[in-house]
């Protein structure tokens, strides 16, 4: 295994932590798996533990490559996360041939604030708006597939997570969000950062969970967003449980908290749900 961290170009503080499987000489030596990219939740204010190594290793053991992201965090300035996650997708693709990765299967699984991330740049790496701040081509940083789990979505109230919509936009000039408006056609910052305002047809196929129970996320988040993808006729499953507080990364014992919290069986299933998924996906060429 590639077990390594590596810095980002152009992007102090942020870097990708490789869980890249090893190919066996003998009868797959040149074999290409997809890479699952996790990013984890926080509110752009912190990394949630539970939402990184064990993902990692679950998406190894069904026979994904994995790596996680560690991007720019509150105090930013817009749009310095998305610029981190593009970098990610593009250093992905240049090592590919080193990884054996599959450069057109590179899936982005974002977390919470996290799949906000995720989802931005599934709405943004073919605009001039992002072209402007990064050194890579659309083809480089392009996203080819989602898994997003009760992501942020809308900067819209009632339903947004606040702190993850402050946190996103930081402390960027009137002028420069003046700017950022003007370049995608948008009122004000919050259209910008609400990602159901924000879906072309180059969004990717996308596989989304969520929990009605999700309090610090509504459920209303996700509705939105599968509502938007439907409208666009974009390829995407969704699944929306019952049962489940926020934040239950694998939903299992292994993610839950001391206390039990965060494991809910009736979610244990999202793994099998993507998995069955993108298996169409993953056989074609």
């Amino acid at each position: 295994m590639i077990h390594e961290t590596f810095n980002l170009e152009n992007s102090k503080n942020s870097s990708i932590t490789t869980y890249i499987l090893q190919n066996y000489p003998k009868f797959s030596a040149d074999r290409l798996r997809p890479l699952v990219l996790v990013i984890p939740g926080g509110g752009y204010s912190h990394y949630g533990q539970r939402e990184q190594e064990a993902i990692a290793v679950r998406m190894n053991s069904m026979g994904y490559h994995a790596a996680i992201l560690h991007y720019k965090l509150s105090p930013m300035r817009y749009p310095e996360a998305l610029c981190d996650a593009a970098g990610a997708v593009a250093l992905i693709r240049q090592k590919a041939r080193e990884w054996h990765v599959d450069s057109q299967k590179i899936i982005l699984a974002g977390f919470s604030a996290g799949g906000h991330l995720a989802a931005s740049l599934g709405c943004f790496w073919n605009s001039p708006f992002l072209r402007k701040y990064v050194p890579y081509t659309s083809e480089e940083m392009r996203p080819n597939y989602l898994l997003l789990s009760y992501p942020v979505i809308t900067a819209d109230e009632p339903f947004c997570h606040e702190g993850s919509i402050q946190n996103v936009i930081g402390s960027i000039s009137q002028e420069e969000a003046a700017e950022i408006c003007r370049m995608l056609g948008k009122e004000t910052m919050r259209d910008v950062v609400s990602i159901e305002k924000n879906i072309t047809e180059d969004f990717p196929p996308t596989f989304i969970w969520h929990t009605l129970q999700d309090e610090a996320v509504p459920a209303k988040n996700t509705l939105l967003l599968a509502n938007a993808l439907y409208e666009r006729g974009i390829d995407f499953e969704y699944h929306l449980f019952n049962r489940g507080k926020h934040a239950l990364a694998l939903a299992t014992e292994e993610t839950a908290n001391p206390d039990g919290n965060n494991s809910e069986k009736e979610c244990e299933s999202w793994t099998l749900l993507f998995q069955n998924w993108f298996k169409p996906y993953r056989e074609s060429k």
